[in-house]
């Protein structure tokens, strides 16, 4: 039976955003300016959709970070009721996730398979680097990691990787690519861009799933369209190959995330691969002064690969954008810290204010000046919860309970606590493992079988019988009370105590753990470790930020796209920092970082101040840089 939701009202919609809701059939491209209510215009077209009788199970809404996607649902079931509830709205990597579970056995994989973080895959890439020989001085894992990460992007296998090498770079990291992939499926696990990767190959080359997936979305709408790569564009495409009702709503100024293999291309052809395609434009900004809204068009206007828009705004123009050069990165930093100060001595907040830069580096020298002024602060993108290293083993524990098989996660905890299985021992079972074909679990199960010492095997056998109380007990708890007596029977919590008054952040860290938990359970409509897994390999730094908090924030700009403040301060504006050094000379680059400093402005709601140094000490080296080009550019210097 068709769902009938609650009458919309739409006479808040602007022309334009009114426009884009009615436009229910066919391929649409919202092209949506910074701070033009883009959200408020793609809810008002689902409520649209189902107002027409369409049943919310049959609309997709894709967004990048789980903030945005929850940010959307909530403003659905606000507006909507249960109807807005029922709306599929998830991350790329949330909706693959889901996908995955249920198809990827086509591909031989356990539907239990393990997700695999940064963190995971570079300890992965460095085993498999010792297993080949390869010097980590001569080429590092986050660079081969890179290199692979690029090729998932682009849908290249290893085997094609290999073949196209051409530098010994390549070749040693197509090796690389080769050993990863096998060890991820012996495994049965997944980083981040094979989400992608099997997603786009199961509906590329299965039409059964392909066929059963397009026809349960009968409306598609997919946001921050100009962030998508090659993976997410396939996705995209076959999903809404059958219904025709595909929306994409982006803005291809935003566009900053090249990378990590995002292709603007697909919001600037999105006419030539959808054809009939209607283009709709959102140009009036809600968020920003008539003065900021200046500068970043000013800026914006240089570049040449853009479909083209003008922000304009009915508020008020506000202040001039305000640019300082500093005599040294000390003056800059002090800079900000007095404006903040005295900006708050007229009753603005802490929280009011933001501080980007281009590379985290430039942070250092502002946090320094915001201490010795007293100035309360938070970091965006230190390290997370979920990467504290102690926060990392509980987890791992968690994790082979799920997926026995996953060696990675399961050889970091067999001697935490210490029980006599040390390192060595951790290599003989890799090795004896790997000469069989099988995982390291079922080595330590069979383990009176090999030449192990009667002191190593009662060790290991004594570790096994830990894994199979606590599989037991997982059947029988609720995720909290699990929890507890994980800490008890691991003895972590006890082996953190004995380590003193050193050790108690991180006890206090494992203990939080379990709020994680608990929350997930209050929150989910069936609670499985499975499901608190899923959700926490997906988090991201944005979705752990709070906006109420009275402290200024530092970030970096890609950080802060989504993101919006009364007063933001862009530092570093200079040439070899924004554009940076290794974009010099190459069109494409520049407009990219172009882009990445119109981000930055378009950040800025009442008050912007851009601000460079004529000698600043960076990577431990003095350096004199030009003003950026950006700033002549918005005419501000």
């Amino acid at each position: 039976m068709n769902a009938r939701a609650p009458d919309f009202d739409y006479g808040s919609l602007n022309e334009k955003q009114l426009e884009a809701a009615r436009c229910t059939e066919g391929p649409l491209l919202v092209l949506a300016g910074a701070g033009s209510g883009k959200t408020t215009a793609l809810i008002a077209r689902v409520a649209r959709i189902i107002e027409n009788g369409v049943n919310p199970h049959e609309i997709l809404a894709i967004t990048f970070t789980n903030k945005a996607a929850n940010e959307l649902k909530e403003r659905l079931s606000r507006l909507l009721g249960p109807h807005g509830e029922q709306v599929w709205a998830s991350t790329f990597h949330s909706m693959c996730v889901r996908f995955l579970r249920r198809e990827i056995p086509a591909l031989g994989y356990a539907s239990g398979f393990s997700i695999y973080d940064a963190d995971d895959s570079k300890r992965l890439i460095k085993n498999i680097m010792r297993a080949l020989g390869i010097d980590e001085k001569a080429m590092t894992p986050a660079a081969v990691l890179s290199a692979i990460s690029r090729a998932k992007s682009e849908a290249v296998s290893p085997k094609t990787y290999a073949q196209r090498a051409g530098d010994m770079f390549e070749e040693k990291a197509a090796l690389c690519y080769e050993g990863y992939e096998e060890t991820l499926k012996k495994a049965g696990a997944l980083d981040f861009d094979d989400l992608l990767l099997k997603t786009a190959q199961l509906l590329r080359e299965n039409p059964r799933v392909t066929e059963r997936w397009k026809s349960r979305f009968r409306y598609v709408l997919v946001d921050e369209y100009q962030d998508t790569n090659r993976l997410q564009f396939l996705i995209v495409a076959a999903l809404s190959s059958g219904c025709g009702n595909l929306c994409v709503v982006g803005d291809d100024d935003q566009s900053i995330y090249r990378f990590r293999g995002a292709v603007v291309e697909n919001i600037l052809q999105f006419e030539r691969h959808f054809s009939g395609a209607k283009v709709i434009r959102l140009e009036e900004n809600y968020r920003s002064t008539g003065a900021i809204l200046a500068a970043a068009n000013a800026v914006i206007a240089h570049n040449r690969s853009r479909k083209g828009k003008t922000l304009w705004t009915a508020n008020p123009p506000g202040e001039k954008v305000g640019f300082y050069r500093a005599d040294n990165d000390e003056d800059e930093a002090r800079f900000v810290a007095d404006v903040i100060i005295e900006e708050c001595d007229r009753g603005r907040a802490y929280g009011d204010f933001c501080v980007l830069y281009r590379v985290n580096a430039l942070s250092a020298r502002v946090e320094r000046a915001l201490r010795l002024s007293g100035i309360p602060y938070r970091v965006v993108g230190g390290t997370r919860f979920f990467d504290r290293a102690e926060v990392r083993d509980m987890m791992a524990y968690l994790h082979i309970l799920r997926n026995p098989h996953d060696d990675l996660r399961l050889t970091r905890v067999i001697n935490k606590p210490p029980r006599d299985i040390g390192e060595r021992t951790a290599e003989a079972l890799r090795e004896t493992a790997a000469a069989e074909g099988r995982s390291v679990f079922d080595i330590m199960r069979d383990i009176r079988r090999y030449n192990f010492t009667k002191k190593k095997t009662e060790a290991i056998e004594g570790f096994m019988a830990l894994y199979d109380r606590l599989s037991r007990a997982l059947s029988t708890s609720g995720l909290g009370e699990f929890y507890d007596g994980l800490l008890a029977e691991t003895g972590y919590l006890a082996m953190l105590a004995e380590e003193g008054e050193t050790s108690r952040t991180r006890a206090e860290n494992v203990l939080e753990l379990k709020s994680s938990l608990v929350q997930y359970s209050l929150s989910a409509d069936e609670p499985t470790l499975a499901g608190f897994l899923d959700e926490a390999a997906l988090l991201t730094d944005i979705d752990k930020y709070d906006e109420q908090a009275d402290a200024a924030v530092l970030m970096t700009i890609h950080s802060a796209k989504g993101l919006e403040f009364p007063v933001v301060f862009l530092v570093g504006a200079e040439e070899k920092i924004i554009p940076g050094a290794r974009s010099i000379g190459i069109a494409e680059e520049i407009e990219e970082e172009r882009r990445l400093c119109y981000v930055a402005v378009t950040r800025a709601r009442e008050k912007l101040y851009v601000t460079c140094a004529r000698e600043r000490m960076l990577y431990g080296q003095t350096g004199y840089n030009p003003v950026s080009r950006f700033v002549k550019e918005m005419e501000l210097y």
